[in-house]
């Protein structure tokens, strides 16, 4: 954190500011060009300092977040944790088609306990059909074995890194104090207000592309088809012969009647 530090002062080490703030553009820059391209951060703080504040700030732009206790293998063992968040979908279902009604109570209560501890631990990454495609970490130190997996399966980190944090863990290390909720709740502002400009730049680019794509499409011609074309031409060859056809008729009465 030596690059970090802007003074020593007894015995408490002081970061540079300037320092957190060039490196809080950075991560927030990046941030948004991956929610431009429609891909998910997960967000991970289950300090007691962090935990509200995240809940507060995420849910908004629909971003999957752990605030309780980090499931080892969320990361590596993807498959196994989508199972767990099926199982819930499967229980609300068993609520809803009847299932219940042939259940004891006793059976009915261990079954909503299972469903009331899956969702505490999982109910904010129920959404999460694959791996996220970054990681925001408040704490890097408490959430060490988040960063591991992440680590191991090469995807990028962000991190509010503290002075007594390793900033060469992280991708994207964000140098403040990770024990206090007023800087935490800062630094997520900025990161918020990144995500929130890149899913709507991605909006735009969509509609955009609609427009562009509904006016390329070739307009139907209003000219007559060829059949209607051939068929009123025969209609008006048959009128044609019909009025000659009286003209003669006329000529050869009057005739008649000159010879009498």
């Amino acid at each position: 954190m030596a690059p970090y530090i802007f003074m020593e002062r007894n015995g408490i080490h002081i970061i540079d500011l300037q320092k957190t703030q060039a490196k809080l553009e950075e991560a927030a820059q990046a941030l948004r060009q991956i929610a431009k391209s429609g891909r998910k951060v997960l967000f991970v703080a289950t300090k007691k300092q962090a935990k509200d504040i995240i809940a507060e700030k995420v849910t908004p732009v629909e971003m999957p977040y752990v605030t309780e206790r980090w499931p080892g293998g969320m990361l590596t063992n993807f498959p196994t944790i989508r199972k767990a968040v099926k199982k819930m979908s499967t229980i609300d279902n068993m609520a809803t088609d009847g299932t219940f009604d042939n259940m004891s109570k006793r059976e009915k209560l261990q079954i909503n306990r299972q469903r009331a501890k899956l969702e505490k631990n999982l109910g904010s990454i129920a959404d999460m059909t694959r791996l996220p495609a970054a990681l925001f970490v408040v704490d890097i130190m408490k959430e060490h074995i988040a960063v591991a997996e992440a680590r191991r399966l090469n995807i990028p980190i962000f991190g509010i890194v503290d002075t007594n944090s390793n900033p060469e863990l992280v991708d994207f290390p964000i140098p403040a104090n990770d024990d206090a909720a007023n800087s935490i709740a800062i630094i997520l502002d900025t990161v918020i207000e990144a995500i929130k400009s890149g899913n709507n730049e991605r909006k735009l680019e969509r509609a955009n592309n609609e427009q562009q794509t509904s006016e390329s499409q070739p307009k139907k011609s209003k000219r007559p088809s060829k059949e209607r074309r051939r068929q009123s031409v025969e209609g008006e060859d048959a009128d044609g012969k019909k009025s000659s056809k009286k003209l003669n008729k006329k000529a050869k009465d009057i005739e008649s009647d000159e010879k009498e």
